[in-house]
């Protein structure tokens, strides 16, 4: 079963090897395992519901709960401390399109918010209810996961927007194709979130952004049906996909989707790389995307995410048999992993592989095989189960994310791991941080930073640590021409800095199109915009 509180099955776990405790005991100090408040004590505290009975929706204190929040850091301070403010007034799973516009008309005539729910995985507070005001009644899609339509000719299928990913492709792969869209939250988000909030999967490098891969659909709202017919192209006026993509369920919900599908690779590898530094790899990163390599993806650590990579992942045998080989060849203590997948028939991938290695060489870079690439491969989906295992330990573990030109990188890597010291500075405490480029293109790159740090006995306390990190390295990353956000979209805790991505008119516009298509404003109040 799902956990309530965390990532994840309850039946799947992840250990952190002694290794790893040893490192985190040494970077920021021993752990202390907090006190989490039981489902039970939680449930007590959900108030009776405001909503109006329908014959579709659930007011069930449990069912509301696990609706409650998604997985960024606040919510998981909130979901294990029992400190929750806030809940759902009702959980409605709709099986249709038709099922969603009779809730969206029960929602108008009753005043009632609502928010669109996919597998939970926010880590923005996309699906968080905010206190007081009017009921919140949550509309859980997953029971739309149908494939409507497959046109092989066309490479394109339509599917129900509430399909988790394993579905997804589960029933593309049974003919032969696949979407290529796997973000790490894989397992549990779904194909209307991923376009809600503009996703970009692990290897679109290859095979795109989810902008790319959506093609047309259908989204409800409150002002009636928008229909996005799926054109191969078109020039007739602006394209009202982008009032889909990002939207962040407010507007309407989207219901249906078409995507553009890609025949199963042959063959898939996946490559590791070291180089003696962080700048020589960023040189071959870039020249493989220049020369047109087709790789699926490119993903490259800095020294202090390699060390850091190397320590958690345990292996201690294996790594130990590397750090001598890498040593011999003089890539020392300032090493950097760069990760290259190949993807398609054997002679395309033949092809990328050896053209990959040659700018590796000559950039000084030392092939490294594929037993790191097929660890990374295995566990893609499996490190998120590794928060769990930090939590439990007494370590908070955050993400921050953001894209810049390749020529801002140096700078903003170091100005947003300066920005996470500076939060922390005056507890005392200490934070681990590390980076890497994980969706690169010719013109640039994203960012992806992670830092640990030690849980307070207060949970207050800790959610206090984690607001002085985010809006330091938010505002840093504003102050530098950074996006705030890459592929995690912008929900509540994002919104405070997207004026300054957007400007003045751009929020206004944003505002106009939550005005046309839901002028009672009961859809996703408080997320994208306030």
């Amino acid at each position: 079963m799902r956990r309530w509180n965390g990532w994840g099955d309850d039946t799947e776990g992840y250990t952190l090897p002694e290794s790893a405790v040893k490192f985190l005991c040494k970077a920021i100090g021993p752990g202390t395992p907090p006190r989490d408040a039981s489902l039970e004590d939680v449930l007590l505290r959900v108030p009776p519901s405001r909503l109006p009975s329908h014959p579709m929706i659930s007011t069930d204190p449990e069912d509301r709960l696990r609706h409650a929040r998604g997985q960024s850091l606040p919510d998981w301070i909130a979901l294990r401390s029992g400190l929750i403010d806030s809940f759902p007034d009702g959980v409605a799973r709709p099986f249709t399109g038709e099922d969603v516009r009779n809730l969206l008309d029960y929602a108008k005539r009753n005043w009632v918010r609502v928010i669109p729910y996919g597998g939970g995985t926010s880590v923005a507070g996309h699906i968080n209810p905010l206190p007081g005001g009017e009921p919140v009644l949550t509309m859980d899609l997953s029971r739309m996961n149908r494939l409507l339509m497959f046109d092989e000719r066309s490479h394109q299928a339509v599917f129900e927007a509430g399909v988790a990913g394993p579905d997804l492709e589960a029933q593309l792969r049974s003919r032969g194709y696949t979407l290529g869209h796997f973000p790490q939250s894989f397992e549990y988000s779904t194909l209307g979130g991923w376009i809600a909030t503009r996703s970009s999967g692990q290897q679109s490098l290859g095979y795109g952004r989810i902008e790319r891969l959506f093609a047309g659909g259908r989204m409800e709202t409150p002002s009636g049906t928008l229909e996005l017919p799926p054109f191969p192209a078109s020039a007739a006026g602006p394209d009202l996909r982008e009032t889909v993509l990002g939207s962040e369920g407010r507007f309407g919900i989207l219901t249906e989707a078409v995507v553009r599908v890609t025949s199963i690779p042959q063959t898939e590898e996946i490559h590791a790389l070291f180089f003696p530094d962080f700048e020589m790899g960023g040189e071959a990163a870039r020249r493989m995307l220049w020369s047109g390599i087709p790789l699926s993806m490119l993903r490259l650590s800095t020294a202090r995410e390699t060390e850091a990579t190397l320590a958690l992942a345990g292996h201690e045998f294996l790594i130990g048999a590397l750090e001598r080989y890498l040593s011999a060849r003089g890539v020392t203590r300032h090493k950097c992993m760069l990760l290259f997948a190949v993807s398609g028939n054997e002679r395309i991938a033949k092809t990328a592989r050896r053209e990959a290695l040659a700018v590796a060489t000559d950039c000084g870079g030392i092939a490294a095989g594929k037993t790191f690439g097929k660890e990374w491969h295995k566990n893609r989906f499996r490190t998120p189960y590794l928060r769990n295992a930090l939590w439990e330990a007494g370590y908070a573990a955050d993400t921050l994310e953001t894209a810049v030109p390749w020529s801002s990188i140096p700078r903003m890597i170091r100005e947003i791991e300066r920005a996470l010291e500076e939060a922390i500075a005056e507890t005392g405490e200490k934070v681990l941080f590390f980076t890497h480029l994980s969706h690169l293109y010719p013109w640039g790159s994203s960012l992806y930073t992670t830092y640990l740090f030690r849980l307070a006995e207060d949970p207050e306390e800790s959610l206090r640590r984690w607001r002085h990190f985010k809006d330091g390295a938010s505002k840093t990353i504003v102050a530098h021409g950074g996006t705030i956000s890459h592929q995690h979209g912008v929900g509540l805790d994002h919104a405070p800095y997207l004026p300054a991505e957007k400007g003045a008119l751009g929020m206004a516009v944003l505002g106009d199109l939550c005005r046309r298509f839901d002028p009672s404003g009961i859809m996703n109040p408080g997320k994208l915009i306030g």
